[in-house]
């Protein structure tokens, strides 16, 4: 099909659903009362999934139950978050480092489960910022951020974070090509071709304790790195990455870069680039990047700003990666559980490809080769090509898998998910969508033992769903049932946005590992306060230090006096609280940045600078006993110079001068 008349036809019908809503006429009964029985959770019960959501232009993620659709917490990653004052206590802060500085808003798509022996472990999940290339892993015990790395030689950090099925790496590819870090970027973009390049970071994780750091990278030909997947059982030690913009446009993309009949799909050989790595043939090249850990031992983050990564030049070392013809402007790229498929879904396509892993190693070892691109192989069409799927809609994007010989696809512009039988090709079901799909998840979908039970759809238009809120509408997610035939529509809900991407896991494998306090007697924080006894305000020249404790209900010291304008007050806020869920929040008024929100056994410190004389209440924000309103207390602020001393007390009749 020529691609004018394609994306002409898919744009008519886009806007066509867009005036009309695409409304079926049975929509208001789309789920039967039978259907959504199948969703209800009773209150008191839990949920049978976690179900992990990207919270794309926020920077969160966002965890819903499933099948109930019920949101259950937002972890902040990328952002900062006023609520959990992450981002903004002097403890987090340093989860936002980057090589450009505090960084504290991204662009997160694509959560990443962790796995063993290709299943799903329920230890971490990992996250994308997509504006200033990170990668994060959120540790699941505590629901939030553990570590954060920055990605070098790298932008646009959209094709990751995808793990190997052992989680030996988290794997990340660059959406924008560009200049090295190493080499003068000040070139004219017109020399895209010649100096823009494209990097693939292959990072480590610690088998017992999640610790992340960059392994090595590749540097490809200067392409958009799109979407990927681990090769899984025969094709463990494989990587396999869509691209896009192989005419290396660098301008008007939408119509320069959609101008090739097909793209490809990249094969990487990842045991083969470690057996390079440790032959000594990577080239290490002087960069900056942050890396960023959160401790939870001391309860704050310490960052570091490494310099020197290894690239393995893939020009060079021809047989790491080859090239699989894909059409056409590829989105998804996904392996099934067999490990033998890998299904290509190309956005202006007319058929999935679907390549064979065996066929690819026979065409590799008989060099069915149709030349090359930038330096790495290109592997014939037909030599790897398992078979097409004719017809299956408009606008593929991204393909998840039951275990039972099914596959799953999301349709952007016809609106729907079709059901596919792998082996035989075969369109077996559609159900529609309201509207846009982009993502799909199975739980467990990307592993060796999906959980065939539900297919999650996130999208991206809701006109006429729900209740409006103005020019922009709720995003959501549909749940279908899928343990028969026919796919059954059986919930919906909005999600925080974007849902750009999501895993689910097993309640099972998380809920009884949660971590409900912190010990307080194991509390390493610099600045804790193990009793009341121990608080106390300290004056460091125009510093001072105001080690505090919070307990149902009030804090300790609860007046304080002897501050002056332009000092730097640091609320050392120590949660004496020992029983599950009663953490306390703090404020100051005045305050330019946020709360504290301290967890059982918990420090978290916030900054304020006082910029005038007065009397400044300060209180609990998060509601924890009858007498939370009584939880509070103030601080009085006298002129800069003046020599009134400090002075804190805690129900006294006056405070004590220190």
């Amino acid at each position: 099909m020529n691609v004018r008349i394609f994306m002409a036809s898919a744009v008519i019908l886009s806007g066509l659903c867009l005036f009309s809503g695409c409304k079926p006429k049975n929509m208001n009964n789309a789920v039967s009362a039978d259907a959504a029985t199948k969703a209800f959770v009773p209150p008191g019960q839990y949920d049978e999934f976690y179900n992990f959501v990207s919270g794309g232009f926020s920077g969160q993620m966002a965890v819903y139950g499933i099948p109930s659709g019920r949101l259950l917490r937002v972890i902040p990653v990328f952002s900062v978050d006023p609520e959990k004052g992450y981002g903004y206590a002097e403890e987090t802060k340093g989860m936002l480092n980057t090589s450009h500085g505090i960084v504290p808003w991204d662009d997160l798509h694509h959560p990443e489960l962790s796995q063993t022996n290709g299943e799903i472990d329920g230890r971490w999940v990992f996250g994308n910022a997509n504006n200033t290339p990170r990668v994060a892993r959120i540790d699941l015990t505590t629901f939030r951020t553990a570590e954060i790395i920055e990605l070098p030689n790298s932008a646009g950090n959209h094709s990751s974070p995808f793990a190997t099925e052992n989680t030996e790496y988290v794997v990340a590819g660059t959406r924008f090509s560009v200049p090295a870090d190493d080499v003068n970027g000040d070139i004219p973009i017109s020399t895209y071709k010649e100096n823009f390049k494209g990097y693939i970071s292959f990072i480590s994780v610690g088998k017992e304790d999640g610790a992340m750091d960059i392994a090595f990278q590749l540097q490809c030909p200067g392409v958009n790195f799109d979407l990927a997947r681990a090769g899984k059982a025969k094709s463990h030690g494989w990587f396999f990455f869509s691209c896009y913009n192989t005419e290396q446009a660098n301008t008007l993309l939408e119509v320069n870069a959609s101008q090739r009949d097909k793209d490809f799909i990249m094969a990487v050989n990842w045991k083969k680039a470690e057996e390079y790595l440790a032959a000594g043939k990577g080239r290490k090249v002087k960069t900056k990047y942050a890396h960023n850990k959160y401790d939870e031992n001391t309860h704050t983050a310490v960052s570091e700003i490494r310099e020197e990564v290894t690239v393995l030049d893939t020009r060079e070392l021809k047989d790491i990666c080859y090239f699989i013809p894909c059409p056409k402007s590829p989105h998804g790229c996904d392996v099934d559980p067999t490990g033998e498929y890998i299904v290509g879904s190309g956005k202006l396509a007319a058929v999935i490809p679907v390549f064979s892993f065996d066929k690819l190693q026979k065409a590799i070892s008989d060099q069915a080769f149709d030349g090359d691109f930038d330096g790495i192989p290109v592997v014939k069409y037909e030599a790897a090509l398992y078979g097409e799927v004719q017809k299956p809609g408009l606008g593929p994007l991204h393909t998840e898998f039951d275990g039972l010989g099914n596959a799953y696809t999301s349709f952007f512009v016809s609106s729907e998910v079709v059901k596919w039988n792998i082996q035989e090709l075969k369109v077996l079901d559609r159900a529609p969508t309201y509207y846009s799909v982009g993502h799909l998840c199975v739980p467990g979908g990307n592993t060796r033992k999906p959980s065939p039970k539900y297919v999650i759809a996130y999208n991206k238009i809701t006109k006429d769903r729900y209740l409006p809120t103005g020019p922009e509408l709720a995003q959501s997610a549909q749940l279908y049932d899928i343990s028969g035939d026919k796919m059954t529509l059986i919930n919906d809900f909005p999600t925080i946005g974007e849902p750009h991407y999501a895993q689910a896991a097993p309640a099972e494998l998380i809920k009884n590992n949660s971590v409900k306090i912190f010990k307080i007697d194991a509390n390493k924080h610099p600045y804790v306060a193990m009793g009341e006894p121990a608080a106390k305000v300290v004056r460091e020249g125009n510093q001072v230090h105001v080690y505090m404790t919070s307990i149902r209900s009030h804090f300790a010291p609860d007046n304080i006096e002897g501050i002056r304008v332009g000092d730097e007050v640091y609320f050392h806020v120590t949660n004496l609280e020992q029983d599950w869920d009663v953490p306390h929040g703090f404020a100051v008024k005045g305050a330019q940045n946020a709360e504290l929100l301290i967890m059982p056994g918990e420090t978290q410190t916030l900054k304020w600078i006082p910029d005038r004389v007065g009397i400044f209440p300060m209180y609990c924000t998060d509601f924890c006993s009858a007498l939370h309103q009584e939880m509070q207390g103030y601080v009085r602020v006298s002129p800069a110079g003046s020599n009134l001393p400090i002075a804190f007390s805690t129900g006294g009749s006056q405070p004590e001068s220190k």
